[in-house]
């Protein structure tokens, strides 16, 4: 029987495919095309629906050639998407870009109209038209032209850096909520801690790779049959050589686990995804942030306005209370399942360590970290603050090393919510022992 983990990875593979969709939309214009044979001699078709065969042969003719062009535009625009996204976004963002539905869409009713054409261009002959057909192919080429033109407005909005990201915190932000709501409703009522006498299996990764998902509720369920405690050895997001532990399997010794079993519900891939991993969310954030630093590129104010969309992030990060680890208990509250977790220290530290660094020359991109570090400081919860600080402090003294006199030192400091522009508020004095 096909595992979990096999059934994620194909439901992976679909959503990133470029052409299954389209395969579907192939094979439904042929049989659109059967239905319509079928129907053409009914009564109560208009007259005005007749067509010579020379007519009805020219517009399908002409349907199958122009879509046949419109499919090698669409994918110009994909090629074209592919390099912007590589060279000034990010190329983890491809991963959300291959399952944008509208595109698989377009590209459906691209093929699907082909082959309604062609199938209908080869039932013409000279005293038999497939009128009906005819005039559903003008239709539904009105109706590609109206998704092409929706496509082409979509991504020509969307694929600027701020729109990008806009998107991308968003998706963090449900997958960051949507995990917590899950384990707020399983944890465990008491703390775990490993049984001296027992028995511990470790279940090891066969092949390797990043882990992308991990089915909780089938092994809370596994766990319960067996009075079972699996404990994850890494997070969702992180890579596992090929035979390293995946999984501690803590049991009294008599009922033995399967290894096979158990990593079927861990699903490992070639790169991270972002169905339970909202770190991976962040990572592209900051990925876009430091491009937009890029010599190269020299554009702070886009790595500014990425930040709008990283403190946001934060915010929503730092009022969940993250831990370290979490315990997952079955119906009774006895715990199950063991999951390692991101701190409010580790997300905080990828969304503006390399943006610091990288940005650490910039006014505008040391002047909205400052707001960003002053408005966490003002809306975060006690326990969130010594890492904020400890991140103040680090971006204090990256401006006295990078700023030699003290006027632009003072500007750097200055708290401004635009970077360069907006409303800021006056500076503060350093705290004792952050900078040179």
């Amino acid at each position: 029987m096909t595992s979990w983990a096999a059934r994620f990875r194909l439901r992976q593979y679909t959503k990133a495919s470029l052409w299954i969709v389209p395969l579907l939309g192939l094979v439904l214009g042929v049989a659109l095309a059967e239905a319509a044979l079928a129907a053409d001699g009914a009564a109560w078709l208009r007259h005005d629906w007749h067509y010579s065969a020379t007519t009805a042969s020219s517009v399908l003719s002409s349907v199958i050639g122009s879509m046949i062009a419109l499919l090698g535009f669409v994918v110009t625009i994909g090629v074209l998407v592919i390099q912007q996204a590589t060279g000034t976004l990010s190329p983890r963002y491809m991963r959300l870009w291959y399952r944008d539905r509208l595109q698989e869409a377009v590209l459906a009713t691209f093929t699907g109209t082909f082959a309604f054409a062609y199938a209908l261009l080869r039932s013409i002959e000279e005293n038999s038209v497939p009128d009906l057909g005819v005039t559903l192919a003008g239709v539904a080429v009105s109706v590609s032209l109206l998704l092409l033109l929706v496509y082409l407005n979509r991504f020509t909005h969307n694929l600027r850096p701020v729109a990008i990201a806009d998107i991308v915190g968003r998706m963090g932000e449900k997958v960051l909520d949507a995990g917590a709501t899950r384990i707020r409703g399983s944890a465990a009522t008491a703390a775990w801690t490993p049984a001296p006498t027992g028995t511990v299996t470790l279940v090891r990764a066969g092949r390797g790779g990043v882990i992308q998902a991990v089915n909780a509720s089938r092994m809370v369920a596994l766990a319960t049959r067996h009075d079972w405690v699996l404990v994850m050895n890494h997070s969702v997001g992180d890579f596992v050589p090929p035979g390293a532990a995946l999984v501690e399997v803590h049991h009294d010794g008599s009922v033995p686990p399967d290894p096979r079993r158990v990593a079927g519900l861990l699903a490992l891939g070639s790169e991270r995804t972002i169905e339970q991993d909202p770190a991976f969310a962040l990572r592209i954030l900051v990925d876009i942030a430091i491009r937009a630093l890029s010599p190269a590129v020299n554009d702070p104010t886009t790595s500014a306005q990425v930040l709008n969309h990283i403190e946001a992030f934060l915010y929503a990060a730092g009022r969940i209370g993250l831990g370290s680890r979490y315990v997952i208990a079955d119906e009774r509250g006895r715990p199950r399942l063991v999951v390692p977790g991101r701190t409010w220290e580790e997300y905080l530290q990828l969304a503006v360590s390399e943006i610091r660094e990288y940005g650490a020359t910039s006014l505008q991109v040391c002047r909205r970290l400052q707001s960003l570090f002053e408005g966490l400081l003002d809306a975060l919860p006690a326990e969130c603050l010594p890492a904020v600080r400890t991140e103040l402090d680090l971006l204090t003294a990256s401006v006295e090393r990078a700023f030699a006199d003290a006027p632009r030192r003072d500007t750097a400091r200055t708290a401004d919510s635009q970077g360069i522009g907006g409303r800021h508020r006056p500076t503060a004095p350093p705290r004792p022992g952050a900078g040179g």
